[in-house]
């Protein structure tokens, strides 16, 4: 019985350890200039006459079949934030970031702006 004891604690001290350094998930975002074949589910907004596609927080410019991950334009406007934008306040005003990208309410719409 006391072996068994012993057995389990030590189980259950390895499970604690391994669930406690388990891989995580870490999302990789491309870096500008990347060339991406396949988009899921885009936004097109054109600014400026420029064709831009958003899709999961990221910018795209479509470059023949084939699309060009780019910078956010400033001034271009959105209907609806990324999910899991974060709502900061930079000297007083309030800003709604998403991957290093600040949006700033403007009526209906959301901007991007650079702070």
């Amino acid at each position: 019985m006391k072996n068994l004891k012993v057995f389990l604690v030590i189980v259950a001290f390895f499970g604690a350890l391994t669930a406690s350094t388990a891989q995580r998930v870490v999302k990789v975002y491309p870096k500008h200039g990347t060339v991406v074949t396949t988009i899921h589910k885009p936004t097109i907004v054109v600014h400026k006459g420029v064709r831009f596609h958003f899709a999961s927080g990221i910018w795209y410019r479509s470059s023949g079949k084939k699309f060009i991950v780019s910078a956010a334009p400033r001034g271009i406007t959105l209907r609806r934030l990324p999910r899991g934008y974060k709502v900061v306040r930079i000297k007083g005003r309030k800003y709604y970031a998403f991957k290093g990208i600040r949006y700033q309410k403007v009526g209906r719409y959301y901007k991007v702006v650079y702070v």
